[in-house]
């Protein structure tokens, strides 16, 4: 049996949710697939699926098992890919994390000049809120918002400050008007996340310190690009970091408001496995984006520094 590759089945079975799916993505047949999991099940001793007619789901063991191989997997196409490269190569596959709306708004601008300049590079990217274990999930570099948290002993390299934003589409306040000071936004209808620490106050602070302002929640969600094309269809006011609004802003379909009132930042952090030999594609990479964004304490989303944008 041919442990690697079995473990490499595993993977694309849980991945595509089907032997029928791995099979397809692996390019072998049915049966093929259904013999490595039986074979690995017996060589370990232990079921690693659940298998019904319609799905199939890992077991706790499995589960378990899963984590460890993926690592395994991860370590090994970085051993082959260090000793197949001279230092003038990076190629592989870089599997990248990164905070959903990050990824939603910044990562399509530029991933596309990342891969231009490494062609030799396949991108494997997921975004998500969710909290993740860099290491155990087998991911080369993750882009973390706020107070997401990682391993302290991951390196950690803060890429910009990226400015909480109040705003609103010029077509809401030409029907409701302009707040002209905190408390004014308890008038108006909010687009809001769903947090209980903001679904009754929003704060910010003024020269006498915080303010609290009482809201009424025109809309709750957990997903922040629903919330932003709300607001951009006038529905109410929206509050979100500037690296998702940066473009609105700038473009005039949202108006920030109340820019003498900040409502604090947030770090952008990239992070990235402590190893003594980083592989040749995590260095591009992150090289890469700390060149993008070079000043790490300005917020590039809201003309704070020289980022480019374009």
């Amino acid at each position: 049996m041919d442990r690697l590759q079995s473990m490499r089945v595993l993977v694309k079975v849980v991945e595509q949710g089907s032997f029928a799916g791995a099979a397809q993505a692996l390019q072998l047949s049915n049966a093929v697939v259904t013999r490595h999991i039986a074979d690995l099940e017996s060589h370990l001793g232990t079921r690693l699926l659940n298998r019904t007619t319609r799905r199939q789901s890992l077991t706790e063991t499995g589960h378990a098992y899963l984590q460890r191989v993926r690592r395994i997997l991860a370590e090994i196409d970085e051993a082959e890919a260090i000793a197949s490269s001279n230092s003038a190569t990076t190629a592989g596959t870089l599997r990248i994390y990164s905070h959903l709306g990050f990824g939603q708004v910044q990562l399509g601008k530029l991933l596309p000049r990342y891969a231009a300049a490494y062609p030799d590079v396949t991108l494997d990217v997921t975004l998500s809120d969710r909290t993740v274990d860099l290491v155990e999930e087998g991911f080369d570099v993750g882009i973390f918002v706020a107070l997401q948290k990682f391993d302290a002993s991951m390196i950690a390299r803060k890429l910009a400050s990226s400015e909480i934003t109040l705003c609103a589409a010029p077509s809401y306040i030409e029907r409701h008007g302009m707040p002209q000071k905190p408390e004014d936004i308890s008038q108006h209808q909010c687009l809001n996340f769903d947090y209980e620490q903001l679904r009754h106050h929003w704060w910010t602070i003024g020269p006498q310190g915080r303010v609290d302002i009482p809201i009424t929640s025109r809309m709750v969600s957990n997903n922040g690009d629903l919330l932003r094309q709300c607001a951009l269809a006038g529905m109410g006011i929206v509050i979100r970091s500037s690296f998702t609004m940066g473009n609105d802003l700038s473009s005039g379909a949202l108006v920030r408001l109340l820019p003498a009132y900040p409502l604090g930042t947030v770090p952008v952090t990239m992070v990235y496995p402590s190893r003594h030999l980083l592989a040749a594609k995590v260095r591009s990479f992150t090289d890469f984006m700390s060149a993008r964004f070079p000043h790490p304490e300005a917020d590039p989303w809201l003309g704070d520094s020289a980022w480019d944008d374009a």
